[in-house]
């Protein structure tokens, strides 16, 4: 009897402890009152954001708190005096909080409600900051995960682990004037020397400890290089928390959703874009870091113009594209926002160099690097061998594999050919190559062992509109198309079957639905497809887009003018299309395409009359050889009359050019400097440079990265060849 008396002693804590209710929670008591409820609440609230409180708090912000919590007796002047005693903003951020948790529940209420009915950014990303942030994240892995599943069967996005970016000093001439795979070709994907690896995760930090984080940057890279794949792959790096832990907000748009727009304000722009972001300005106040990603201006419809465009400030003012994107990369809209702007290496150039801080360069695959992806892409070995001991010996075929997509699409179609029933000898030429993958997804055309997917005419009839899409698209610099401007040339997706959804991407958002061709190398095959076909019967310049213009009759008359504009492109963006129409004279080439194009037999006079003109032009030119020059050699290797390429390149295996060098071995050797293996390494010309030969060959030889030429005797025709001209 008296241990229970004892125990329940013990228990009956209001005998023992006088001041149980100041740190103890009593469990036996009555439920606390909606009032302690909300007290307990406030304090927890307080505690809960005081992280955001210290990350986004300003002077003025604070003196206003300062302010109304005087006014309504929760600080003293005394306490006030100790806050703003403490150094830094954030450490006086700390010392109000401590002092106002510190004293009852009235001065916990007071803090919260004054922070949560200011209208201020500072309260306001204070108050939603981590929702929004986490709702974003959420969204923006939803998205990438509808992207993964609509475009498991185009281009996939090729692994990036191994991959890195490059950090660049500015772009080559190469880069700001050439066609993308007239690039490729020149430099063989080698990387340029002496650039410095840069990793995702160091993208937009600082290069030193002294250094700021760069507040434009740019990233360069060939059509097909993996640009839209490393942004896809950092945002979902980011949604997941392992880069950029600094960005509160990452925002990517794409110029093929802005293509949809044609004025619109910044606050406007991110609203429609990400809705579930209820306060669009907070996110571009720059209270917080927020990232913009701007992907493929090359795509843009609109032209920037940077010393015309209109400045605007004001993320509420409505204004035209251009010049919204124009004043974001100038820093007067949005200059807290950072900005990731992705495009080809043209386009890039017509960016003034000083608004960008740091630029990037997406490499291309490495040899190595190619017969990592056949070696996965193909399930045998035996294959993956074959595969690449063809393009071995087809250096045209490999040197377009530098290009990852590209890649992708010449796996794919030998993959096809390969196990086909009737197997036929492996493409010798790009012609050939993508004649087999438009009719492998096309399903039609020579057998394979596989049922038809759609009527041989419906397929014939989408060919001749994609075909049109592609060659006026082209002539426009335009690589991207609204499903109004697919039905306007034709093209009706729906009900289309596997042609049309395989040469040609769809690209869906909040904004706008676009397509685009799987690679441009495809919109120009397709182009060219096209141009053969209506040259056969167009009497008018099949270049003019108005109803009237000279008449021109015959398939020869369309051809050399096809090739003359050609040469005449300073930007050289009719290069590959005109090597397509080329290698289309071959009825090798045609075969794959002969059930879609619906041509008669070919009698080979066209292709006889073909190489002789472009044979012809070889002699003609300027003092050095251009680009635009070596593209007919390319042209005649896609013809395949390749006898005068055979004998170049068997003199300079032999180093038998000495005297030989004629203006149209200047040329050709200027090709073979881009596809040549005994040009991959080290290229010798012992004895056989002149110095008229070399400033001749000058422009091409600056591509070699190993150039030997023994020096003749007292004096070296390469250095003579560069001596500046003496004085009159």
């Amino acid at each position: 009897m008296e241990r229970t008396t004892h125990y329940d002693s013990i228990l009956d804590r209001s005998q023992r402890i006088t001041w149980q209710d100041d740190c103890y929670v009593d469990l036996q008591a009555a439920p606390a009152s909606p009032a302690s409820r909300a007290d307990a609440h406030d304090l927890g609230w307080i505690l809960k954001h005081q992280d955001q409180l210290r990350r986004f708090m300003t002077t003025a912000f604070l003196e206003g708190t300062l302010a109304h919590l005087r006014q309504v007796e929760v600080l003293t002047p005394a306490e006030e005096t100790q806050i703003r005693a403490a150094a830094r903003l954030q450490d006086q951020v700390t010392a109000l909080t401590s002092i106002v948790t510190g004293k009852d529940a009235h001065s916990c209420g007071a803090l919260r409600g004054f922070i949560q009915s200011s209208e201020s950014p500072e309260a306001r990303l204070t108050v939603s900051h981590d929702s929004m942030v986490q709702e974003h994240k959420e969204e923006l892995l939803r998205r990438a995960e509808q992207l993964r599943d609509r475009d498991s069967s185009g281009c996939p996005e090729l692994s990036l682990s191994s991959r890195t970016l490059l950090l660049v000093d500015g772009l080559s001439d190469l880069q700001q004037k050439e066609h993308d795979l007239m690039q490729v070709g020149a430099t063989r994907g080698r990387r340029r020397n002496h650039l410095r690896p840069l990793g995702l995760a160091k993208l937009l930090e600082p290069l030193t400890r002294l250094s700021l984080p760069p507040r434009v940057s740019l990233t360069v890279g060939v059509a097909g290089i993996g640009k839209t794949s490393w942004v896809r792959h950092f945002v979902r790096q980011w949604s997941r928390g392992a880069v950029g832990p600094d960005l509160s907000f990452v925002l990517p748009l794409t110029f093929c959703e802005l293509n949809s727009v044609e004025r619109v304000s910044a606050e406007k722009l991110v609203a429609m874009a990400f809705p579930h972001l209820s306060d669009p300005a907070v996110v571009l106040s720059g209270r917080c870091r927020t990232l913009l990603i701007l992907d493929g201006l090359d795509e843009s419809r609109h032209t920037l113009n940077f010393s015309d465009a209109a400045p605007c400030s004001d993320p509420k003012k409505e204004v035209s594209v251009d010049e919204l994107v124009t004043n974001v990369l100038r820093g007067t809209l949005l200059p807290g926002v950072a900005v990731w702007l992705t495009c080809r290496p043209g386009v890039a150039s017509l960016i003034p160099g000083g608004l960008v801080d740091r630029v990037t360069e997406i490499p291309g695959f490495s040899p190595q690097d190619i017969q990592l992806f056949l070696n996965h892409h193909f399930s045998d070995g035996g294959s993956a061998g074959r595969i690449w001991a063809h393009l071995e010996s087809q250096k045209v075929l490999m040197v377009m594999c530098y290009i990852p997509c590209v890649c992708w699409m010449v796996a794919d179609t030998l993959t096809f050919l390969m196990q086909s029933e009737a197997p036929e000898s492996l493409p010798r030429t790009c012609t050939e190559l993508y004649a087999h993958f438009c009719s492998m997804k096309a399903e039609v055309g020579e057998p394979r062992g596989r049922e038809k997917a759609e009527p041989l005419h419906g397929s014939r009839r989408l060919l001749a509109s994609l075909g049109r899409l592609a060659f006026y698209g082209l002539l426009r610099h335009k690589y991207t198309f609204s499903e109004p401007e697919l039905r306007a040339h034709g093209v009706e997706l729906l009900g289309q079957g596997s042609l049309g959804s395989g040469v040609l991407a769809r690209e869906e958002s909040a904004l706008s639905t676009t397509y685009r061709f799987t690679h441009l190398s495809l919109q120009e095959f397709l182009a060219a497809t096209f141009y053969h076909v209506s040259s056969k019967r167009a009497i008018f310049d099949l270049f003019s887009e108005s109803t009237v213009s000279w008449p021109k009759l015959g398939f020869q008359n369309h051809f050399r003018s096809a090739v003359q504009r050609s040469q005449q492109a300073a930007d050289g963006h009719l290069d590959v299309f005109v090597r397509f129409l080329a290698g289309l004279l071959r009825p090798a080439a045609l075969k794959p395409l002969a059930g879609l194009l619906a041509l008669g037999k070919e009698d080979g006079a066209q292709k006889a009359w073909a190489a002789g003109f472009l044979q012809g032009l070889l002699g003609g030119g300027g003092a050095a050889v251009s680009l635009r020059e070596v593209n007919l050699a390319y042209c005649l290797q896609e013809l395949q009359h390749t006898e005068l390429l055979r004998s170049v390149e068997e003199d300079l295996q032999l180093r038998s050019l000495a005297g030989k060098l004629t203006r149209a071995h200047c040329v050709v050797l200027g090709y073979l400097l881009h596809v040549s293996p005994h040009c991959s390494e080290q290229t010798d010309l012992s004895g056989s440079l002149s110095a008229a030969t070399v400033k001749c060959l000058l422009p091409q030889l600056l591509f070699c990265s190993c150039l030997r030429s023994a020096p003749r005797p007292r004096h070296d025709a390469l250095s003579l060849a560069m001596a500046p001209s003496p004085s009159p």
